[in-house]
């Protein structure tokens, strides 16, 4: 009886987001049993993403007010739902596995944790997450790697997107904190996830991370993109967060590097172009890459591999000689991020067949 409710919280997850399939070995039901009680699995299914206060809860289900407030915001409180305030008014909702649950477990994480969703990410969410990652996260280009020729739209310029947050957090990165647990950690910034808006408010309220201003953010994502970091923003128009990612831990990053194609299922307008003129062949720029799309080719000199390239910059900034640059796509193959989250939401539900 105990499992029937995790197996239908499973399938309500894999509604949301990225999904939580189901896998042959169950570890999915195996991590939800660690984080949620029969009576928290119950509750969650009594609530979809739409907000809602305490007293339409409690009604819905028969349960008193008093109660239902204690037991909705004890489950925000160990994130496993999302709490948004306005003025005295407190509303609660369902949120998916990723970016939501996983994700706000990040002061409470353990290694058994870890090595659960490790299992759980080989066995069966790395695919899942292959199929909409380009509606979960974008790539946006690193300034210094465009050139002052191209307009830049507002929302594929991180820093702009940071002056633009009337409230800003920094968080640690949960897949990078899961590898080094695992003594698998890439030694890269941990301190780089930046939520915005009322999901910062979140994070402020469950002392997930730390509220910083705009000098500060620009200062992080700076280092983090020096450090080799590819910078994915939700994608959304206003996104609610912004990640620096590596392809050593990043659970997204790694399931695109896994394809054969990335640039195929990545939602990014430029691409790298090498002038062979300029270029010295000092392979200074491989290693930069997230997605191994440069090699040196037997003529000594650099040769990038268009499907696998994802635009992020980072190969420009390192290169000594100015041999690398990014190029805007051709209008045809330019992509328009949705306006808000719910919309992005709907479309990825969309791709998923979920509607």
């Amino acid at each position: 009886m105990a499992d029937d409710i995790y197996r239908s919280l499973q399938q309500r997850l894999d509604m949301y987001s990225l999904g939580f399939p189901e896998t042959s070995t169950s570890i999915e039901l195996d991590i939800l049993k660690r984080l949620f009680s029969d009576k928290d699995a119950e509750l969650f299914l009594h609530l979809s993403p739409r907000l809602e206060e305490p007293s339409v809860v409690a009604e819905r289900t028969g349960r008193s007010v008093p109660e239902m407030e204690e037991h909705l915001e004890d489950m925000a409180s160990r994130g496993l739902l999302f709490r948004k305030r306005k003025g005295d008014t407190v509303k609660y909702g369902a949120i998916p596995f990723m970016h939501g649950v996983m994700e706000f477990q990040v002061k409470s994480f353990d290694k058994d944790l870890a090595e659960m969703l490790e299992q759980y990410y080989q066995d069966g969410l790395r695919a899942s997450i292959a199929k909409s990652a380009d509606l979960f996260m974008r790539t946006v280009p690193i300034n210094q790697s465009v050139e002052l020729t191209h307009e830049v739209a507002s929302f594929e310029d991180a820093c702009e997107i940071i002056r633009n947050a009337e409230t800003i957090v920094v968080a640690d990165c949960i897949c990078r904190k899961e590898k080094d647990m695992l003594g698998k950690g890439c030694g890269k910034p941990m301190e780089t996830c930046f939520m915005f808006g009322s999901m910062a408010e979140y994070y402020i309220e469950n002392k997930l991370g730390r509220q910083i201003d705009t000098e500060e953010g620009i200062a992080i994502l700076k280092n983090a993109q020096d450090a080799g970091m590819v910078t994915q923003p939700a994608t959304a128009q206003n996104p609610s967060g912004m990640c620096s990612c590596c392809g050593d831990c990043c659970g997204v990053l790694q399931s695109i590097k896994m394809h054969p194609r990335p640039a195929e299922i990545v939602f990014s307008n430029h691409y790298a172009v090498v002038d062979e003129d300029l270029c010295t062949g000092c392979g200074s720029c491989l290693d930069r890459c997230q997605m191994e799309a440069l090699a040196m080719g037997s003529d000594d000199m650099l040769k990038i591999n268009l499907d696998r390239c994802i635009g992020c910059g980072l190969c420009v900034t390192e290169c000594p000689t100015g041999a690398l640059t990014l190029q805007l796509k051709d209008e045809a193959k330019r992509r328009v991020p949705p306006v808000s989250g719910g919309e992005q939401m709907m479309e990825m539900a969309k791709k998923r067949g979920i509607l």
